[in-house]
């Protein structure tokens, strides 16, 4: 006696709707999208090399609001160092500009290893990408590199120094506070995919919360330049808070996987 083997039907949800890509197609899709990426990027700094010297006095007015006595604190040694340093905040200001773009390209790209359900989220994560990114910017811009400068010029001023700035380095200072800044704000949707990978859980950030406060301490001690205690701890403290947000965050995906998927 023969028994007929039916094979289970999945559920629609986990059925995918195309099929698996080879590698090389993996490797030509993700080379057209850095094109697409390079090319948004390079029309943007063209347009923002035009307002390239408005784009450098709104660089500079985190440093005039905390020093306004300042009148001109910039000066160069190297012939090419003023169009190299409004190049580069040409470049910077376009990645804020495309950013919302950048982001979906990333999400088209992982787009394929998702579940039915999430590929319907192409504008939330396109939008909550760019909301934490620019959110982190804005942050560091009005907040954190105000508060840093003020501590490092305090410190020339009791060093007797008189500020003799160069715009390629005050750019670098710049550009890796904000810059810095609006990628540690993307650690809750780092965390949400992580969630969805079953790669971390809320069970176990909870419990190595203070383990996970000490290296964000000494992590902060060690980018944060300065030697005042206060830096550190206003820098460790937001990137706590981005801790237990992202804890949240994971939580949140936890209760919304299906029980067999936990």
């Amino acid at each position: 006696m023969s028994v007929e083997l039916v094979p289970q039907r999945l559920p629609d949800d986990d059925l995918p709707e195309e099929k698996r890509l080879p590698l090389w197609d993996h490797v030509g899709e993700f080379r057209d999208r850095l094109i697409h990426c390079a090319i948004a990027l390079f029309a943007t700094t063209a347009c923002g090399y035009f307002l390239r010297f408005r784009l450098w006095d709104l660089a500079q007015r985190p440093l005039r609001l905390v020093a306004p006595e300042l009148v001109s604190p910039f000066s160069y040694t190297d012939l090419a160092e003023p169009f190299i340093s409004m190049m580069r905040l040409s470049f910077w200001t376009s990645v804020f500009v495309v950013s919302p773009y950048l982001f979906y390209q990333v999400w088209a790209f992982v787009r394929p290893a998702l579940r039915e359900r999430e590929r319907r989220m192409a504008v939330i994560f396109t939008a909550a990408t760019s909301v934490c990114f620019v959110a982190g910017a804005v942050f560091a811009y009005f907040v954190a590199f105000p508060v840093l400068a003020n501590v490092l010029l305090g410190e020339a001023v009791q060093a007797g120094l008189r500020p003799n700035l160069k715009p390629t380095e005050y750019l670098n200072l710049f550009l890796c506070i904000v810059v810095g800044t609006g990628i540690a704000f993307e650690a809750p949707v780092l965390f949400y995919f992580l969630a969805r990978f079953r790669l971390v859980t809320a069970r176990a950030m909870i419990r190595y919360w203070r383990e996970s406060a000490v290296a964000i301490l000494a992590a902060s001690a060690f980018l944060t330049p300065g030697d005042l205690i206060a830096t550190t701890i206003m820098f460790g403290g937001v990137l706590l808070g981005l801790y237990f947000l992202s804890t949240a965050v994971v939580w949140l995906v936890e209760r919304s996987l299906p029980a067999s998927e936990i």
